[in-house]
């Protein structure tokens, strides 16, 4: 994949986070293409843009459309309510026409905006900064400071799929867009193979990795599956309905990965010495926590965690500058985790 593919591809799984549940039975992904258009062309009252977007004779709920331009006021697209002409349309000088996107590829930018704004700070500001450029809208003196400003690297895992992975991942969402189960073999990670029959739900991206959370039939559970361990994946005639309560990122909200999921949480506390209190405190790794900060600059954090033996390799990479301080159980399977350890170095 070049490296234009492999932007866009990126852009699309940042995209994930843009759904909202919406009730309608196209893929969201067309209406929003369509709003984006409509609004760029500049001629189209609130009615009007209900008729643009709709498929057939099914129109769009006020509710529905204001939904919608909300996702994209969120994702940093600038358009406005011009009243005394009553159409909707984009601040002077701003146009994705020139562009000449596919509906994927404007999905994706939308996708990146909207990133840049849930990050916020520096790193948005960066983010908004290049999708400027990408639609030619930035002045030359906002070029020029983004220029001037203090280098920066960002240490983020690099996302590379295998052709075959590649060709799983893309049959995956389509079926995830359209609501159609989808049957795999998979190679679990101690090498066991299966066949699964599942609903795609969504995906979680972990240490430069991409995973499917989904509906095992078989299972009858939602279980998570890493794609480039997919093999032969074929979409099926039959649909499902995702659970109006489901969302990804609750989904995986209590694992350090985003991987590991459980039906309860584990309560575990971890003391950070002076030297670390600092960063520890920084790395949100999971939703649920509660900071405690001592007088001699240490720090406290009880985590609650869908899989303890998660937490326990994450302090480990702290070295003797964390420990596990309770509860006891889980103080214990440190203990035994640190004795194997150390028998490798004997």
């Amino acid at each position: 994949m070049d490296r234009t593919g492999a932007f866009q591809s990126r852009a699309l799984l940042c995209g994930r986070r843009l759904k909202s549940n919406i009730d309608n039975q196209e893929p969201k992904i067309v209406l929003l293409v369509r709003l984006l258009n409509a609004i760029d062309e500049g001629r189209f009252s609130f009615e009007d843009l209900k008729r643009v977007i709709a498929e057939g004779e099914r129109l769009p709920g006020t509710r529905t459309l204001r939904r919608y331009l909300a996702i994209l006021a969120e994702a940093g697209f600038p358009w406005y309510f011009d009243r005394p002409a009553n159409v909707y349309r984009f601040a002077g000088g701003y146009s994705l026409r020139r562009m000449q996107l596919s509906p994927n590829e404007l999905f994706g930018l939308v996708a990146l905006r909207s990133l840049g704004a849930s990050l916020g700070g520096t790193i948005g500001s960066y983010i908004d900064d290049v999708t400027e450029k990408l639609v030619g809208s930035s002045t030359q003196r906002a070029q020029q400071e983004v220029e001037g400003r203090t280098p920066m690297a960002f240490r983020l895992s690099e996302i590379h799929l295998e052709p075959e992975a590649e060709r799983a991942f893309t049959l995956l969402s389509a079926a995830e867009r359209s609501s159609r189960s989808v049957r795999f073999a998979y190679t679990d990670k101690e090498g066991r193979r299966s066949e699964r029959t599942v609903d795609p739900y969504g995906f979680v991206i972990s240490s430069g990795r991409i995973y499917l959370v989904a509906y095992d039939h078989t299972r009858e559970d939602k279980r998570v599956f890493a794609v480039d361990s997919i093999m032969d994946p074929e979409v099926l005639g039959a649909t499902f309905s995702k659970p109006q309560d489901f969302d990804v990122e609750s989904f995986a909200a209590t694992s350090i990965s985003g991987v590991l999921h459980s039906e309860t949480t584990s309560e575990v506390r971890v003391r950070f010495e002076q030297r670390v209190a600092k960063a520890a405190i920084a790395a949100r790794i999971v939703s649920e926590r509660a900071i405690e900060r001592a007088e001699d600059g240490s720090a406290e954090i009880t985590y609650h965690v869908a899989d303890v033996d998660e937490l326990l390799r994450w302090t480990l990479g702290w070295g003797d500058a964390a420990q596990i301080v309770g509860p006891p159980a889980v103080r214990e399977r440190m203990r035994t985790l640190l004795d194997s350890i150390s028998q490798r170095y004997v």
